[in-house]
């Protein structure tokens, strides 16, 4: 009988990764389908929010760097799913929104990503929700001492 593979430090990180990669491939079907992108999803995402968004936070949000983002933007708006706006409170930076269309495309989006994601079960899905949380939250308060 084999011998249990010995716990390493980074078993978190493997777990992690896994987790992330499966869940981004099972994501992208979806997406797929729904004619998105996971980075347009994740944009679309951030702006469903009914906020103008400004394109640093956005690239934050989509895990993009900005110019990819202005890019991803500019596509999204010639499909008339995103418009812009200047700041009212600071007329030097704009602020990204969904169009009428892009609220209606983002919701059968979400739709069918909320049908295609599997559950863990009774409770166990915002428990790991709170858990990610906790531990996005530690790291960065940890990367920031």
């Amino acid at each position: 009988m084999p011998s249990p593979t010995p716990r390493r430090p980074d078993d978190l990180v493997q777990l992690l990764t896994r987790a992330e990669r499966l869940a981004a491939r099972r994501l992208q079907g979806v997406l797929e389908a729904e004619g998105c992108s996971l980075d347009a999803w994740r944009v679309l995402a951030s702006l469903s929010d009914g906020e103008g968004h400004h394109m640093t936070g956005l690239a934050e949000a989509a895990f993009l760097p900005p110019p990819t983002l202005t890019k991803l933007v500019d596509q999204l708006v010639d499909q008339n799913l995103v418009h812009r706006r200047v700041d009212p409170f600071d007329r030097r930076r704009i602020l990204a929104h969904l169009t009428p269309r892009g609220q209606e495309y983002w919701q059968r989006v979400d739709r069918a990503v909320r049908a295609g994601r599997p559950s863990l079960g009774e409770g166990e899905d915002d428990l790991l929700r709170s858990l990610l949380n906790r531990l996005a939250a530690t790291l960065e308060d940890a990367a920031h001492v």
